[in-house]
């Protein structure tokens, strides 16, 4: 009887290691902390109970899922206290010290479901895993037919490795509607992000309600629409209506922020001063350093700035508030007075980067202030503002952040620093003993281009899904308890729909949402990888765009010692085939297939590759220029012929 017991036992235990290898078909975005499974299945009833003590909180959790759940399935679906209950969200009579506020455990038996949390979060976080457990068509938008309703058995202790794990998303570029922010909450959740950020103002349009300030919306949310490479278009003529744009009323705001809450999402405002500000000063001229700024206008994408210039960028126009001027103080008190009843969470986001300084280095009343305080840099007079801007936000019970720029000249003695511009910002006000919040652009600027610009839409610079999930927000040296954790941002420049912003977020936010909830150890890029790929089956059941750019092929391009272009081709996943043409025909998987470094054909202007997988089309096929690819190696580009 004991070996047979024992024998049982090293058989569960050898099912719970196999299980933490993947080979289980378990597919969960950020992977868990412990995921371990045993043989067999929990088939969901037919009429599904789901016990939910606590407080409302875990009320409003277990009828999100109980929503779900009769969408998805077509089952009955109810919410009450039974013991007898398909799923159980319990809150832990003891407090669990392993998993925190937001961690979890989760057990699917062969009965029943248990999902249990210290605090209604957790509950919220291990619903999230659940749904992941199921068939894909939990995602969808209406109930599934012929779908076996079953869960693998599991056991699942999970929580955060990074408090702070956010999502940035510009509605002041282009402006989202108060459902498209709905929506992108609901998306972000279902990676366990908890932080909301919004960039509420910018050149482009102010998209909030200040009562106190009319203007600010009546005048600043609006411009002319134009389409195409944002940053070039021309100025807009008189003329053209002013009728792009719009801004959330403080009914909208309270709204979303309850919203969020429901969803365990704090919503973080950003009104980013002194630089880009221009929607601000066409509203109140009066705020503006510059004469002639009663002729300003909100920016319509026209070029209003110079960045060739290494030490930073120049002005075209005046987009800054001015920092001698008291009426500036004055408007932000009333901003912040408003916007700090609406938004309860502790942040209040004011900007501070790319402040030119050009326009004030020509000021008068900058230069009297700069010499009554003893200011001797420009930078040293950002500092000055930033300073007292961030006794106006205490003033209203909340803390103060800004970009990296706040660094220079000397930061605010309370400031937590966002760090984009790499990571250097963010180590160095860490050393100083400030909260740091970590989004460098490397790792972390979702609007960069996610393949080669031959088939992407063309912006400054290139994030790969692998480069996204490279990054590690805790530098080597750095005292963990001032990373309070990490942030993608989404820059709407050139985002003009839902579509295209849900292309360019997913899957770079997966990845990082793996970098700030999953233990460091736990990373695996083959196997994100893997999930990933599986993600997208359940993003197209709930309509959600991706990028597949995972399966493109990465052109490298060299100078050999004779001074010929060599083409060197990869991919970011492994097991996919690279097939190429240099004639001018579509590649398949009848052509060529890539081995080793190419070399030219005398007179060929194209390379046409594409990616296979077991014999099927899985990438884009690109098509490449060979003067791209020369130019790329630093080589003379060659005139194309003409037809004859």
């Amino acid at each position: 009887m004991r070996k047979s017991i024992c024998f049982l036992v090293s058989v569960f235990f050898l099912g719970h290691i196999l299980a933490q290898s993947g080979d289980k078909g378990i597919s969960i975005i950020p992977e868990p902390v412990s995921l371990k499974t045993v043989a067999g299945v929990y088939k969901l009833p037919s009429n599904i109970v789901i016990d939910a003590k606590g407080n409302k909180e875990v009320d409003y959790t277990a009828r999100l899922l109980a929503k779900q759940l009769a969408l998805a399935t077509g089952h009955k679906v109810s919410v009450n206290n039974s013991a007898s209950a398909s799923i159980r969200l319990l809150l832990n009579k003891t407090s669990n010290p392993i998993i925190g506020d937001e961690g979890y455990t989760l057990d699917v038996r062969p009965t029943h479901i248990i999902i249990k949390a210290n605090k209604p979060a957790g509950l919220f976080y291990g619903v999230q895993t659940l749904l992941q457990l199921m068939p894909k068509e939990i995602e969808g938008k209406a109930a599934a037919k012929n779908v076996a309703w079953q869960l693998p058995l599991v056991s699942v202790t999970d929580y955060p490795r990074f408090q702070w794990r956010g999502l940035m998303f510009d509605v002041a570029r282009h402006f989202f509607t108060k459902e498209q922010v709905k929506d992108f909450i609901d998306q972000m959740v279902k990676y366990k992000f908890n932080l909301l950020h919004m960039h509420l103002t910018d050149d482009e349009g102010w998209r909030i309600e200040i009562k106190s300030l009319p203007k600010l919306t009546s005048v600043g949310a609006w411009n002319v629409k134009r389409v195409g490479y944002f940053g070039t278009f021309a100025p807009p003529a008189a003329d053209e209506p002013r009728d792009y744009g719009g801004f959330y009323t403080q009914d909208d705001i309270r709204e979303l922020v309850q919203y969020a809450k429901e969803r365990f999402v704090n919503i973080l405002p950003e009104i980013d001063v002194p630089g880009h500000s221009l929607a601000a000063v066409a509203s109140y001229p009066e705020l503006s350093c510059t004469p002639g700024a009663e002729n300003y206008k909100v920016r319509s994408g026209e070029e209003i700035m110079d960045w060739s210039h290494p030490g930073g960028p120049v002005a075209l126009l005046d987009n800054t508030l001015c920092p001698a001027n008291d009426k500036v103080y004055e408007f932000l008190d009333k901003v912040l007075t408003e916007v700090a009843q609406l938004f309860p969470f502790e942040y209040i986001h004011m900007g501070g980067d790319e402040c030119p300084k050009n326009f004030w280095e020509k000021s008068d009343a900058i230069k009297v202030l700069m010499q009554k305080e003893g200011i001797k840099t420009m930078e040293g007079m950002q500092s000055y503002f930033e300073k007292k801007v961030e006794k106006i936000v205490e003033s209203k019970g909340k803390k103060f952040m800004g970009w990296d720029e706040i660094l220079e000249g000397g930061l605010a003695p309370n400031a937590v620093v966002m760090s984009w511009r790499g990571m250097k910002g963010g180590i160095e006000a860490a050393k100083m003993g400030h909260g740091v919040v970590m989004s460098p652009t490397n790792f972390a600027y979702l609007d960069y281009m996610q393949s080669d610009d031959m088939v992407e839409p063309h912006v400054y610079a290139t994030l790969r899904l692998k480069t996204a999930y490279e990054f590690e927000p805790l530098p080597d040296g750095v005292d963990p308890k001032f990373i309070i954790g990490g942030q993608g941002n989404l820059w709407s420049e050139q985002l003009y729909n839902v579509r295209h912003m849900q292309y360019m977020l997913w899957p770079r936010g997966q990845a990082l949402a793996e970098c700030l909830w999953s233990p460091k150890d736990k990373k695996n890029w083959d196997w994100f990888a893997k999930k990933t790929e599986k993600n997208f089956e359940r993003m197209d059941e709930g309509q959600v765009k991706y990028s597949r750019a995972l399966f493109d092929q990465i052109f490298t391009a060299k100078k050999d010692a004779k001074d010929s272009l060599q083409i060197l081709l990869s991919t970011e996943v492994n097991g996919l085939d690279i097939y190429y043409t240099f004639d001018n025909s579509q590649p398949d998987n009848f052509f060529p297939k890539y081995e080793s470094p190419l070399s030219v054909p005398k007179e060929a202007v194209m390379l046409k590759v594409i990616t296979y997988r077991n014999g099927k089309p899985i990438g884009r096929q690109i098509d490449m220029p060979i003067n791209e690819l020369r130019k790329r190696a630093g080589l003379k580009i060659y005139g194309i012929p003409k037809n004859e």
